[in-house]
């Protein structure tokens, strides 16, 4: 608590950014700034993958509906400027204790934190087809950490250039967050144990924006804000991280395993050796969540706190993840089921509802709390697509959020995947 008491004087007392002048307006400013999974994930790589070789691929899903001001040209150079800015972050001091504080975070990744930072040379953009296009490659142990931030950077770029300025869009975006705090407190009552984080680091407005949107959460939802994904805002304001394992880490094993139809099983058990019952929630849509149920045998359905949600339809997702821990002779209320694809409070609230008498619920809202400011917010992924020189894929519940560059290999896992549900075993 002293810990925490202190970080939240620091934050109190520090400027806030959306008071200085534009050209000194913040867009990244830590390597903390980041979410929490991709730390957790990057010790895993660091003990155990630390030769892989990985490429990630960057999509702008709605970008015919974008509307930028200027130039793409301009637009690029920009980016390419924050990028060669967050190539001079480093780990800080204060950063680091704040992470040694963290007991599952072991020494000698403290200390290789001590010595990173991002190198130019792995990262690469590009226009192509009128579209903003971003190329990552190179160790996975030191490109793992350019996902948030680079995405961080493109969304608030845009809300900077797309022709709306900062005072109308803000106005806009208190009063939307003001309307959604007044409907939770509304629609949740004292005695019910309805619980979210914030989970919209990737798609924010700005970093500003963010900050002032969790320090309203945090002023006016009292318990049920958890926490945030956000690590840098988790130790200035004084609130848990929250996070384990992303699609990536997945992916990656489809590369990395013995056999393609156990990927998933040896990612689970490389997490459960690394973290010993610590962070105990498994991610359930990389290939699919019947082929996830079939993985998710009664030792992982015992180990693991609980499942992920981030595609397809979560009434289908709950009702088959209850009725697997029923097959595995487990009961589901001792379970969490974690729900973070394109969240609202109604729609949480909704799920909320319907299920939280059958099974541990809780929520990570993103984009909707950090880029609902009265403009169309960017829909902004990067993926990785390969490993070690071999492609990979994301088979998603949700036809629109799969991603694969290689046609052939997404067919041949689309099979192995087919033939692993249908078979006895």
């Amino acid at each position: 608590m002293k810990r925490e008491a202190t970080f939240m004087r620091k934050a109190l007392t520090s400027k806030p950014s959306h008071f200085l002048p534009r050209k000194e307006r913040i867009v990244v400013p830590s390597l903390l700034d980041t979410d929490f999974y991709k730390l957790t994930m990057m010790q895993v790589v660091l003990h155990q993958y630390a030769s892989a070789w990985v490429r990630y691929a960057f999509k702008w899903r709605n970008w015919d509906e974008m509307h930028l001001k200027g130039s793409l040209e301009n637009f690029k150079s920009k980016v390419d400027e924050e990028i060669e800015k967050l190539c001079r972050l480093r780990f800080q001091e204060d950063e680091l204790a704040y992470l040694v504080s963290i007991h599952f975070f072991k020494p000698d990744f403290i200390e290789y934190l001590r010595l990173f930072h991002f190198n130019s040379s792995y990262i690469k953009t590009s226009i192509e087809e009128g579209q903003l296009k971003i190329n990552i490659e190179g160790p996975w142990l030191t490109t793992i950490l350019y996902e948030i931030p680079v995405l961080a950077v493109v969304s608030e770029l845009y809300s900077r250039m797309h022709g709306v300025d900062d005072a109308t869009w803000m106005k806009e975006g208190r009063k939307h967050l003001k309307d959604k705090v007044a409907f939770l407190n509304k629609a949740i009552t004292p005695k019910q144990n309805f619980k979210f984080a914030e989970f919209g680091t990737r798609r924010r407005t700005s970093y500003a924006w963010q900050e002032e949107v969790l320090q309203y959460l945090i002023s006016h939802c009292g318990d049920m804000l958890v926490g945030t994904s956000n690590v840098h805002f988790a130790m200035k304001l004084g609130i848990r991280p929250i996070g384990t394992m992303a699609h990536e880490f997945f992916q990656a094993h489809q590369q990395l395993g013995p056999r393609l139809v156990d990927s998933q099983k040896v990612a689970l058990q490389c997490w459960a050796d690394e973290y010993r019952g610590e962070l105990g929630i498994a991610l359930s849509d990389t290939m699919g969540f019947d082929k996830f149920l079939k993985d998710f045998d009664r030792f992982f359905s015992l180990l693991f706190n609980g499942c992920r949600q981030d595609s397809g339809d979560p009434v289908l997702w709950t009702e088959k993840l209850i009725a697997h821990y029923k097959k595995m002779r487990i009961d589901p209320k001792s379970k969490s089921a974690i729900y973070s694809d394109g969240l609202t409070f109604e729609s949480a609230v909704d799920i909320f509802n319907r299920f939280n008498n059958q099974i541990q619920t809780s929520f990570g809202i993103g984009t909707d709390l950090t880029n609902d400011c009265g403009f169309i917010a960017p829909q902004l992924v990067i993926k990785m697509v390969g490993c070690n020189g071999n492609p990979v894929a994301k088979v998603s519940d949700s036809e629109d959020k799969g991603m694969c560059e290689d046609q052939e290999f997404l067919g041949y896992l689309h099979k192995v995947i087919r033939e692993d549900i249908n078979s006895e075993n």
